[in-house]
């Protein structure tokens, strides 16, 4: 169905993105790498998805931070925020 269908993106692009910030913040982050991976990481994500990608992390910004402080994987990050099924 096309619910699980439009969740299967955005899983995709969660991945995506947190995988592109989790290498801009490189390993073992502070808050301030985080915050600086997320902005520069939707940048470079192309403007449609990058807005997208905004909008996610405003939302979820401290599950993100603290995942990727935690050195979870991307995909278990946008599972715990909900985005992802597990």
């Amino acid at each position: 169905d096309s619910v699980s269908q439009g969740r299967g993106i955005k899983c995709s692009l969660c991945t995506k993105a947190l995988k592109k910030i989790q290498a801009l913040a490189g390993d073992n982050p502070d808050e301030a790498a985080v915050e600086a991976a997320l902005q520069k990481g939707c940048r470079m994500l192309g403007r449609a998805v990058g807005r997208l990608c905004q909008r996610l992390v405003k939302k979820y910004q401290d599950q993100i931070t603290e995942g990727l402080q935690n050195g979870d994987m991307p995909r278990d990050i946008c599972t715990a925020i909900g985005i992802c099924r597990s």
